[in-house]
C-alpha cells in the first residue's frame, strides 16, 4: 500500500503542514486507520476513497482521534490525486455531514478549496481558564464549534505567546467529558497583521493529540471571515505562524462558502508493510 507525505501551504519542503495521504479502493478499518496515523505522528493522516475520476470520499485522522474536518489534509490529498490519479482540473471529496467540496488546480498548481464557512460569533462570557492558558492579554475572543478563538492586540504577541499547553489539554479533556459532543476543545489567537499579509494567527489542539498545529486549514473557515469583516474586503491573505509556517489564501464566497486556495509540496512516497 502507497503512502504520500506531503507539506501543505508551502512552496517548500520543511515548511507548512505536513500531511500523510493514503488513496484506496475501499475503506480500510478504523482501528488500521487510526494505528497508521498514531505511527505517522503527524497532525493529520488523510484516507481518500476513490468513486471515480472525479469525485472522492474522504477521512481525517490525528494520532489519537478521527476528526470531522481538516483543510491541510485535504489540499495535500488533492494534490497527491491531481499528480497521479487523475487528468481532471476539478474534483469533488463527498465529506460526511459536510457536503461536498469543490476542489481545483490552477496551472501554476495552486489548490482551491471551496469550504463551507465556519462562523465564530463573539461573546462575552467565556471559561475564565483561558486567562491562565494564556501568557498574553487579549481584546475579543469567538467561538465556534471548532475553538476558542482569541483576538489579540499585535501580531508580537501571537508571535510570543506560549500557552499552558497541558493546563490546556486537562481543561478540554474535562470538557468533552461532562458537556455535548462537538464542544469547542482547542485553542486559536489572532492579530490583524503589519506586513504583506492580513492577519496572523496560531493553533493548538492538545487534546486531540496536537500541541500546536503547523498551519490549519479549518480554522481559516473562521478566521478569514473575521477578517473580512474587519477590513471590509472579501480576500484575505493569512500567515499562520508556527515554527513551519504557511501561507494561506482566502476569499469569502456568496452562499456562506470560503475558498481557501495553497500549495503543496511532495516530501516522501512509502510503501507500507500493511
Amino acid at each position: 500500500m502507497k503512502m504520500y507525505q506531503v507539506d501543505a501551504f508551502t512552496t517548500e519542503l520543511f515548511k507548512g503542514n505536513p500531511a500523510a495521504v493514503i488513496i484506496t479502493e475501499q475503506w480500510l478499518d478504523e482501528a488500521s486507520m487510526q494505528n497508521i496515523a498514531l505511527e505517522n505522528n503527524l497532525s493529520e493522516t488523510a484516507f481518500v476513497r476513490i468513486i471515480d475520476a472525479e469525485n472522492y470520499e474522504i477521512r481525517w485522522f490525528t494520532p489519537t482521534t478521527e476528526v470531522n474536518f481538516c483543510g491541510h489534509a485535504t489540499l495535500a490529498s488533492s494534490f497527491v490525486l491531481f499528480k497521479d490519479f487523475t487528468t481532471a482540473k476539478t474534483i469533488l471529496f463527498h465529506v460526511k455531514n459536510l457536503g461536498v467540496f469543490v476542489v481545483s488546480q490552477a496551472a501554476d498548481g495552486k489548490i482551491k478549496m471551496n469550504f463551507p464557512i465556519r462562523r465564530a460569533e463573539k461573546i462575552t462570557h467565556y471559561p475564565e481558564i483561558l486567562k491562565q492558558i494564556l501568557s498574553k492579554p487579549f481584546k475579543n475572543v469567538f467561538l465556534n464549534n471548532q475553538a476558542y478563538i482569541m483576538e489579540y492586540e499585535n501580531p508580537q504577541d501571537v508571535l510570543d505567546e506560549k500557552p499552558n499547553l497541558q493546563l490546556l489539554k486537562q481543561w478540554a479533556q474535562h470538557q468533552a467529558k461532562v458537556t455535548e459532543p462537538q464542544v469547542a476543545l482547542d485553542l486559536a489567537i489572532t492579530a490583524q497583521a503589519v506586513t504583506a499579509y492580513d492577519c496572523v494567527s496560531r493553533y493548538f489542539a492538545p487534546a486531540n493529540g496536537i500541541d500546536e498545529d503547523p498551519v490549519t486549514g479549518s480554522i481559516h473557515c473562521a478566521i478569514a471571515p473575521l477578517w473580512a469583516d474587519k477590513w471590509g474586503k472579501s480576500e484575505i491573505l493569512a500567515y499562520q505562524a508556527s515554527a513551519r509556517g504557511g501561507n494561506l489564501y482566502c476569499e469569502v464566497l456568496e452562499n456562506e462558502r470560503i475558498e481557501i486556495s495553497g500549495y503543496a509540496k511532495l516530501y516522501m512516497q512509502a510503501e507500507l508493510n500493511f
